[in-house]
């Protein structure tokens, strides 16, 4: 769709912007050498092989194969079209993108996505004014200041009041035109069974805007004012709001979290508004929610390290544990805030203050190993001796999966300690219950030498990939020189042509010769932006980031051409080599005399 925008225009939105700055706003990246490195939004994976290039504005992962600039990564990221992703990108660096590249359908589909982030927007302010402007919204506002919510957390988190009136929100949003069924697709509205009449879904409620990554109201959390079922009423599922993906306040913390390299997790909105205003600015939760995949996922991009602060009655511990899980088998170091029985973030808050409860709670949190033990402690009487011995069984399981050697011997010592038990008969235990484990047979078949290994590190992805042959790695570094140098390009154009030996290879080589031909310059994140194929773009980037000396020498562009040109040579060569041996399996001396000639005769060419 490159074609419908100004070239001009593309060209001033790519170069104002560092591709850098862009994926930082959705992964976590560390600089290492010329590159940052993060873990690849495409792909799961624990060690990161996700590459960018600030000199080139081009990323590639070693891993899944994506790749492209900062344009195709937001197209990526975001799932939009091309014009889209170059209007986010225009908007950030104040530059219009016009309208005209929309297809009907896809300026309808674009429409209908932004008006309902649009819609929840307008709500979003509607309520907080009624909260903290109007009579109206008094009761509410008195209500969160017992509760110990500032006027400064209301503004930092955008809360608001919904009216106990069904028609209210229902009447601006028909005022601002917006489209009624498409607000009930939103979840704003919602339709009455006895008359089919459309109403405002939240009334008589404390509003808690809920944002996505980037900040955009897209849902809303509400809590019940007074009596009333149910107390909290989320909003539905929709297109622009998926539960299992977003974490309350990450808009908010991220920037923080990437500083420090920790999040801290929490159970509900209340819990994250009271410890940001405790001074905890890196707090995010779940949304009344299981831990999904995909929220640990997100959290993985964006830190190395996450301390999970629950209830301190036993569904919050045991809903941390699960979370944790979760959590570590995405590769965060996870940790827990252990909180008094019974006792929850907030209350502990308002009855010890914000510096106990960052020393004391936040900051004394235990490796998640410790908090399994803490947890199967208090489930079971230890003066009883056979539930001593069924917590020791049930500690040396969990031991059994610890994957460091360091963490298990520590863990076996302190068990030995406290029990006064011998750490021979302790170890000796855990081996035993290793190798009736999933974990055991799972490293057999792994071949644990190298399998169970390689998957630990996220290096199972690359065990299958063989070395390119020499004449590939000429064709891709000669055409990473290509996109570089203008000069080199005409020259291989005059030598080789059209005849690369890898299809993709012909494509790129193709599209090269036609950017040049139409005055472009030397710009690798340019060209890749005219290519259309994913497969190409993906192919283009990963060429684009190789490595090369900045000058190539004559004797190299000569040597990459002969190998390129004597590639079919010797796959001949190995042809007439094949009908030899079959001559010679018949007998037919003739034909294999007449073969050999044929082969001494070809390599002697190709040494010359």
């Amino acid at each position: 769709m490159a074609q419908y925008i100004p070239d001009e225009t593309v060209a001033e939105i790519r170069q104002s912007l560092d591709i850098v700055e862009i994926i930082s706003e959705y992964i976590q990246l560390k600089k290492q050498g010329k590159h940052y490195m993060g873990l690849c939004p495409f792909h799961g994976e624990k060690t990161p092989s996700f590459s960018v290039s600030p000199d080139r504005q081009l990323y590639h992962c070693f891993g899944c194969g994506a790749g492209g600039n900062a344009i195709t990564f937001v197209m990526e990221m975001e799932k939009v079209g091309f014009v889209e992703a170059l209007g986010k990108l225009g908007s950030k660096a104040g530059i219009s993108v016009p309208e005209t590249g929309y297809s009907k359908s896809g300026q309808a589909g674009y429409s209908t996505h932004h008006k309902k982030i649009e819609a929840h927007e307008l709500a979003a302010r509607f309520y907080h004014h009624l909260l903290m402007n109007t009579e109206q919204g008094k009761e509410a506002y008195d209500y969160l200041l017992r509760r110990g919510f500032s006027p400064e957390m209301m503004e930092r988190f955008q809360l608001g009041y919904s009216p106990d009136h069904s028609n209210v929100l229902k009447g601006l949003l028909e005022k601002r035109k917006f489209n009624l069924q498409e607000m009930e697709e939103a979840g704003l509205l919602l339709r009455q069974e006895s008359n089919w009449d459309l109403k405002d879904r939240f009334r008589n409620r404390i509003m808690f805007p809920i944002q996505d990554i980037q900040g955009h109201t897209v849902g809303f959390g509400g809590r019940v004012l007074g009596e009333g079922e149910p107390k909290y009423l989320n909003s539905p599922e929709t297109s622009i709001f998926k539960k299992n993906e977003t974490l309350y306040g990450m808009h908010l913390a991220r920037k923080e979290i990437r500083k420090s390299n920790t999040a801290v997790l929490f159970e509900g909105y209340a819990d994250v508004i009271a410890a940001s205003n405790a001074g905890i600015t890196n707090a995010i939760a779940v949304l009344g929610t299981s831990m999904t995949e995909r929220q640990a996922k997100i959290i993985r991009r964006n830190t190395e390290r996450i301390i999970i602060c629950f209830d301190g009655d036993n569904a919050g511990q045991d809903a941390a544990r699960r979370s944790a899980q979760i959590l570590e088998q995405e590769g965060l170091i996870v940790q827990v805030a252990l909180l008094p029985d019974k006792e929850d973030p907030d209350d502990y808050i308002k009855a010890n203050g914000a510096k106990r409860f960052k020393s004391e709670v936040i900051e004394a949190a235990v490796p998640l190993m410790a908090f399994k033990m803490q947890l199967l402690k208090r489930k079971k009487n230890l003066q009883d001796e056979g539930e001593k011995l069924q917590y020791i069984e049930e500690v040396l399981k969990e031991v059994t999966y610890l994957s460091k050697a360091v963490e298990r011997d520590f863990y076996l010592r302190q068990l030995a300690d406290e029990f006064s038990l011998s750490l021979d008969a302790l170890k000796q235990e855990q081996f035993r219950i290793y190798k009736e484990s999933k974990r055991y047979y799972n490293d057999k078949r792994n071949d644990s030498t190298y399998g169970s290994r390689a998957k630990r590190w996220g290096l199972d992805s690359y065990k299958n990939k063989q070395l390119l042959p020499a004449f590939q790695n000429a064709e891709r570094m000669l055409l990473a020189h290509m996109m570089k140098d203008k000069t080199v390009c005409m020259e291989v154009q005059e030598t080789i042509g059209g005849d690369f030996n890898v299809e993709e290879h012909v494509a790129i080589a193709a599209y090269l010769y036609a950017y040049y031909a139409e005055g472009n310059k030397p710009d690798p994140g340019h060209f890749i932006n005219q290519l259309q194929d994913p497969d190409l773009i993906k192919k283009a980037s990963e060429i684009a980031m190789l490595d090369i000396n900045k000058h190539l020498s004559e004797n190299e562009l000569v040597d990459y051409i002969r190998q390129i040109k004597n590639y079919p040579k010797w796959v001949e060569i190995e042809e007439i080599e094949q009908k030899m041996k079959e001559a010679e399996k018949k007998q037919d001396i003739q034909s294999a005399v007449q073969l050999a000639t044929e082969l001494v005769d070809m390599k002697k060419a190709l040494k010359k």
